[in-house]
């Protein structure tokens, strides 16, 4: 197995640009602290609509979660749908945010073709196939949902997904034809180069090391520069630290990895996904799996608690998708990785505001690459005067989690449950 470069992504991704640290003073409308998949796409369109922008970024671009993903760009919400989401924050708020998601698929392909960005993306759909008759019943209301909002989403039969996926044993399930697959590495180093094509400047190794209200906005300090600037996004997500007193608490830090193989012969490509769609069931311990452009097979998942789980997860999710896709001889693994989503109680994106002039956007739950994006859109809206109550993300000021230090573990906690909860629910075909 290759242990460096982290990730199949980083290892092809296209060139990265090399850029210093901040160094001395400097000057700006805005802040972006971040350089993921939001702060990026932040910049771009706050640089596009005028703004002078700095963007400070810890480490490298797209060193967090937006480099450790599998790639998936899906336009909707992991756990609620457009009609829970409407009841839940009213009409207006909830219709903005369904919106945002909606069309978020939409914006990263538009942003693809409009800066001829090299990423390997493909919009060939995302599918969600169903494990269970609650979960068929569910797809069909789904289907419901986002078919009236004029979404390109279709219901499909247990044949149906079969033929689509070249896997044995789901009973139907749904497709968002909006979806599709990208490098997320190359997709990020192409928001880079654009945003700085509009003018934004980018640092790199420049961790912000305080954040201080002054009479003229804030002012940032790293190890070798001061930055002073009107305003500021903070959009480190699951790696925030404690830069901005309770962000941390404010959501659940979950560990996710993610593996692939070595390439698979074509013989074998040519059943599994021919239409180089991407796949996430319906389980609480989902099942995801997609191709890359040399026909390395990728999947991912959560791990239980324990000692030695960057050694033991890997293996287990490659048995895994063994079983799940019927290849008792999966080529072996090539890559493994993990890296850490920002999840909500509620399950929906928030920004919080923390203070007059600086918001942070936190926990897109597992749909990051489309939802992150369309964050990063939202934040410079704010960030040229829209007022926070305006934008299609809900905010709040901080808000930490009640005993955050225990309750950060319950989703890893209490996956021995959900795996026996979905074995009970499952066809006795279907892969576990």
């Amino acid at each position: 197995m290759i242990a460096q470069p982290a990730t199949l992504w980083h290892a092809t991704a296209t060139p990265a640009a090399l850029r210093p640290p901040a160094m001395g003073e400097i000057t700006a409308d805005l802040l972006v602290i971040g350089g993921g998949f939001a702060g990026l796409s932040t910049a771009l369109h706050a640089t596009e609509a005028g703004l002078r922008v700095v963007l400070l970024e810890a480490s490298h671009v797209a060193f967090g979660a937006t480099g450790r993903n599998a790639g998936f760009v899906v336009p909707n919400f992991a756990k609620v749908d457009p009609d829970g989401i409407r009841a839940s924050l009213g009409e207006a708020k909830g219709g903005q945010l369904v919106q945002m998601a909606a069309t978020s698929a939409d914006l990263v392909f538009d942003l693809i073709n409009r800066h001829a960005i090299a990423c390997d993306a493909q919009r060939s759909g995302w599918i969600q196939p169903s494990h269970s008759e609650a979960a068929l019943a569910r797809a069909k209301d789904r289907v419901r949902q986002w078919s009236a909002m004029g979404r390109p989403v279709e219901y499909l039969t247990a044949a149906a997904v079969q033929n689509l996926t070249g896997a044995q044993g789901w009973l139907g399930g749904w497709i968002d034809h909006s979806g599709g697959v990208l490098n997320p590495v190359s997709y990020a180093h192409g928001l880079a180069r654009a945003a700085e094509a509009a003018g934004a400047q980018i640092f790199e190794n420049a961790r912000v090391t305080s954040l201080t209200p002054v009479s003229s906005g804030w002012q940032a300090r790293t190890d070798a520069a001061t930055i002073h600037a009107a305003r500021v996004v903070n959009v480190t997500n699951a790696y925030a630290d404690h830069l901005i007193p309770g962000l941390a608490h404010s959501f659940f830090p979950l560990k996710v990895f993610q593996i692939a193989t070595e390439p698979l012969p074509q013989s074998v490509r040519a059943r599994l996904l021919p239409g180089g769609q991407c796949v996430s069931d319906s389980r609480r311990n989902l099942f995801t799996f997609r191709f890359d452009a040399a026909n390395r097979l990728i999947t991912g998942g959560m791990h239980i608690l324990g000692l030695g789980a960057d050694a033991r997860v890997p293996k287990t999710i490659h048995r895994r998708m063994a079983q799940m896709l019927n290849l008792p001889d999966l080529p072996p693994l090539q890559y493994a990785w993990s890296g850490r989503a920002a999840v909500m109680p509620s399950f929906l994106p928030r920004l919080i505001t923390p203070a007059p002039g600086l918001i942070a956007g936190i926990a897109c739950n597992g749909r990051g690459i489309a939802m992150t994006t369309a964050m990063g859109r939202e934040l410079a809206l704010w960030a040229t005067g829209t007022p926070v109550e305006a934008l299609a993300i809900p905010a709040s000021p901080p808000a930490p989690i009640p005993l955050h230090a225990l309750m950060r573990h319950a989703p890893n906690a209490l996956l021995p449950i959900s795996q026996w909860r979905d074995r009970l629910e499952s066809p006795p075909d279907l892969g576990r």
